[in-house]
């Protein structure tokens, strides 16, 4: 499949008018074409059945190279599934698109991407780490979104403790940040932690509550009794 061909079949799906809410409701300003998410899902389903890892890497490349919303976000779906053998090329990409992020919804999606390749090889952690004190900021959120299957797990492993503490220790780093982002982006860690590990959460917000944005504590702690 060629890129006109993947551009070809996101603009058939176009929805009249969504393209200008999408752009003012994003406020980046970037094409947009005006198609759901559902289509792109339905679109990348297809597509990732039909292509060899390497095509969808080269597809999932090229599609994000245009800087179009929906071909980013299918650049994404393209390249998140659990098991992808090899996945090396799949990981180097995704981690090269980090320096591009400009918003919550493609940084997210490819975050999404991203997860999975974490959680099939956990030693890339020590890649995500410096992203945690790069001075653009949705690097440094990157880091969160992208370790956020840490706080879910109901039966963590003495591994996966590990790795909630250290990244806890870069979300300890941000409680001061300025940025509402980055103050979203360590509530969210904290929600979702809070649900699975009370105690490492609650004892987050006893040391670092105090330099945390008003409402990023009391999402942080919304499900904490």
């Amino acid at each position: 499949m060629t890129l006109d061909d993947a551009l070809d079949a996101l603009k058939a799906h176009a929805v009249p008018g969504r393209a200008e809410g999408s752009a003012r409701y994003h406020k980046v300003p970037r094409a947009y074409l005006g198609v759901t998410n559902p289509a792109i899902n339905d679109l990348t389903k297809a597509w990732r059945r039909a292509l060899s890892v390497d095509e969808r890497v080269a597809l999932a490349r090229a599609l994000w190279g245009t800087d179009i919303f929906e071909a980013r976000l299918a650049a994404a779906k393209l390249l998140t599934q659990a098991r992808i053998r090899p996945d090396g090329a799949v990981w180097d990409l995704i981690r090269s698109w980090v320096p591009d992020f400009d918003s919550w919804a493609i940084a997210d999606h490819a975050c999404m991407a991203g997860q999975k390749r974490l959680v099939a090889d956990p030693s890339r952690l020590d890649e995500v780490e410096p992203w945690s004190r790069s001075d653009h900021m949705w690097t440094r959120r990157a880091a969160l979104v992208i370790t956020l299957p840490w706080t879910r797990q109901n039966h963590p492993k003495p591994r996966d403790l590990e790795i909630r503490d250290r990244v806890l220790t870069w979300a300890a780093a941000y409680a001061d940040d300025p940025e509402w982002f980055i103050q979203k982006a360590v509530a969210w860690w904290l929600r979702d932690l809070s649900k699975h590990d009370p105690d490492r959460a609650r004892a987050f917000l006893q040391a670092h509550a105090d330099r945390m944005k008003p409402f990023a504590r009391k999402e942080a702690g919304k499900y904490l009794p």
